[in-house]
């Protein structure tokens, strides 16, 4: 259940539309569904916003399935999982109608919602070689109501790229900085905008980049205000983060 499923409740019962007694129902409704391999939240909408993503890695294909069935059942109109093989992917798509994507290894199902967010996120990527990333950040932004710009290949190795596309830059709500290496995008970015700038570094690059610590420690000690961190290769966290900036409203 949505936040906003849950104000149409509560509306009903003021036009009178449902009882008292049958939104109560609605509303306490098994909060989770322990499914023994698993306990699907399906009151994470109305706490945070968004209903519960799937993690696909470590899940069986078939466990996948179930709780994607599950999620449908319980109301959810889009069900999007992240870190999904390909294999699973095939298997699920045998049965219910999924559109994956092979460069991120996300998998959504059912529609794309409106896009409802205050303005539009950017999602920027240093190398070809970080898009895996991106796109796991670009596509959760996007199922989670964001208008998404996507900036790829504009890292500091040819730092007219990344100016060439200046307009973008100073006109988002939140831009992901997402790079391997020395990870110097995000600084780079981060004196350049006026709104928050979520950096991520990837695993891209080889030797002394130790897996990505080499760009996460540049980025956590990032000249630039303004700039906050997650963790090596975590589009989706970032992405979470910037839908949250970008639906925010005078309380």
């Amino acid at each position: 259940m949505k936040q906003s499923e849950l104000m149409n409740i509560l509306d009903d019962v003021a036009t009178g539309k449902v009882t008292k007694e049958e939104a109560l129902l609605a509303i306490k409704e098994e909060p989770f569904k322990d499914m023994g391999f698993a306990k699907i939240d399906t009151h994470r909408g109305i706490r945070q916003g968004v209903p519960e993503v799937i993690y696909g890695a470590g899940k069986t294909k078939e466990q996948i399935k179930e709780i994607v069935k599950y999620l449908q059942k319980s109301g959810e109109k889009t069900v999007l999982i992240t870190r999904m093989s390909s294999e699973a992917a095939k298997f699920v798509s045998e049965e219910i109608d999924l559109r994956y994507d092979e460069i991120s290894k996300v998998g959504i199902v059912g529609p794309m919602p409106k896009k409802d967010g205050i303005g539009t996120i950017v999602v920027a990527t240093a190398g070809t070689s970080d898009m895996y990333v991106a796109e796991e950040a670009a596509l959760t932004a996007e199922v989670f109501g964001n208008q998404v710009t996507r900036l790829y290949d504009v890292g500091v190795a040819g730092l007219h790229r990344l100016i060439s596309h200046v307009d973008e830059i100073m006109s988002a709500s939140v831009i992901i900085a997402i790079a391997g290496m020395e990870g110097a995008l995000a600084s780079v970015i981060g004196g350049l905008a006026d709104c928050p700038v979520i950096a991520v570094p990837t695993s891209v690059g080889y030797g002394a980049s130790f897996g990505g610590i080499a760009a996460l420690l540049s980025m956590l000690n990032s000249c630039a205000s303004g700039v906050s961190v997650v963790n090596i290769d975590n589009g989706f966290g970032a992405a979470f983060q910037a839908s949250m900036i970008n639906h925010m409203r005078a309380k």
